[in-house]
């Protein structure tokens, strides 16, 4: 065996170390007290398997020099970010994932691909990694609210026909090209069109569905990442990618499902394609109380449930959430907190904030958990969180959110609904739990209204 045959043994060897290392991580990830180390173990995986590959490659020092400058990039985004600009950071960089995977497809087209299983990998790689990256770059847009498009306008429309174009055209690539050679370049026609897709594929998608499209476009980056690891024979690039692309669509289907909703509704149809109009309107009266009031009323209770939105997010006031939840215990009153699957704007929002702010793991709930038993429930603290506690989803058949399962604090014997105003959420639909006889609206910041309560208990 030649010496370099020997040094390919061992990087594969050392790859399929790092992939166990991977699977390792991600399992730590389930739980709160391993999830850091499970991500400094993935961490390292990436670490050991990059380094492995400086062996044969052609000019490590222009290898070195790339990882630097995406290391630096990376960790100056990762230290200024602010948490409620999580959603959009994790956007962006499942679009760099996709904007790797698709150079190595283009580069491996110029290096003319030796059979028709190479060639088909590089133009379904090329398209998937085209289409995570344009179509991650107008989740951020969306995310960040920067880019506001109607669905019903002509740019709309126009990118959605592109992107049905560009399928059509990938069909064409894969086939046709292989029987008759064109007379034209058709693969930068394709490189152009793919990007185009990718804006048309997430641009006539509602706000309120971002937390399944980043998710969807996670899985797709993983794929177009396994695709990649194949075109390359590079065994940790393709377990990494099918971790990442089979956990990406395996959480897209369960929040899909927790929204009771279709993927093809949610990318296709959306919200605003409801069968019927919704009848909720503003009717009946608005019952506002104060910060003194509701510490009166919080302070008597034995039960408390408390259900964070994005509008925590906005106000920073999961630390101060944290702080009243303990103070509330130490009172006597048995705290939990109901964590909707699509609650905030990406795949685990509220679970990320509140691990911030140290909140055990153990009191966090799902619907499913704490629905049956809302009736006792003395009070319900709901957060800057709207369409997840919105009773039209169960209450009439005629609202766009129809069928949704959703936290039933209309149930509870008192909900406080902490809002900076009356304004709808982000799918853009009435909440009659507003005008409910048991709500409560506590108006202003959030952060600064718990904090009120936290200084009453304290006095």
């Amino acid at each position: 065996m030649s010496f370099f045959e020997n040094i390919s043994s061992i990087q594969n060897i050392i790859y399929i170390f790092s992939s166990i290392l991977f699977i390792s991580g991600i399992k730590m990830l389930g739980k709160e007290d391993t999830a850091v180390r499970g991500n400094f173990l993935s961490a390292l995986a990436m670490f050991i398997a990059v380094s492995v590959t400086f062996i044969n490659v052609i000019n490590p020092l222009l290898v070195l020099i790339g990882i630097t400058i995406g290391a630096i990039i990376g960790s100056l985004i990762a230290l200024k970010v602010k948490m409620t600009s999580i959603p959009e950071m994790v956007a962006l960089f499942n679009g760099f994932g996709g904007l790797a995977t698709f150079f190595i497809a283009w580069s491996e087209f110029n290096s003319i691909p030796s059979n028709n299983f190479q060639y088909l990998l590089v133009m379904i790689t090329t398209y998937i990694g085209g289409v995570t990256f344009s179509g991650s770059v107008i989740a951020y847009g969306k995310l960040s609210e920067t880019l506001k498009v109607e669905k019903s306008s002509i740019i709309t429309k126009l990118f959605t026909t592109l992107f049905y174009i560009s399928i059509i055209y990938l069909l064409y690539s894969i086939v046709i090209t292989k029987i008759f050679t064109p007379g034209f370049d058709f693969y930068t026609i394709l490189l152009i069109l793919t990007l185009l897709g990718g804006v048309g594929f997430v641009i006539p998608i509602g706000g309120g569905d971002m937390p399944v499209v980043i998710s969807l476009l996670n899985s797709f980056s993983g794929i177009a990442a396994a695709f990649a690891g194949l075109l390359l024979l590079n065994n940790v690039l393709i377990v990494a990618g099918s971790l990442v692309g089979a956990s990406g669509l395996i959480l897209t289907i369960i929040m899909a499902k927790a929204m009771n909703r279709s993927i093809g509704n949610i990318l296709f149809v959306g919200y605003a394609s409801s069968s019927s109009v919704s009848k909720s309107e503003e009717t009946g009266e608005v019952k506002p109380i104060n910060v003194s009031d509701a510490y009166l009323i919080l302070e008597n209770a034995s039960s408390v449930l408390v259900i964070p939105g994005y509008g925590m997010a906005v106000a920073q006031a999961q630390h101060v959430v944290r702080e009243l939840g303990e103070l509330l215990e130490a009172n006597g009153t048995e705290v939990r907190y109901g964590i909707h699957p699509v609650a905030g704007r990406m795949p685990g929002h509220m679970n990320v904030l509140l691990a911030e702010a140290n909140v055990p793991y153990d009191v966090l709930v799902e619907p499913e958990d704490v629905n049956p038993s809302m009736d006792t429930v003395d009070v319900a603290v709901v957060i800057g969180a709207n369409d997840v506690v919105n009773p039209s989803a169960t209450e009439e058949p005629g609202s766009p959110i129809y069928g949704m399962p959703i936290i039933e604090v209309h149930n509870a014997r008192t909900v406080f609904v902490l809002k900076r105003s009356m304004s709808s959420g982000f799918a853009g639909v009435q909440n009659p739990l507003f005008f409910k006889e048991n709500t409560r609206m506590l108006f202003g910041d959030a952060k600064e209204s718990i904090g009120g309560l936290v200084t009453e208990f304290k006095e």
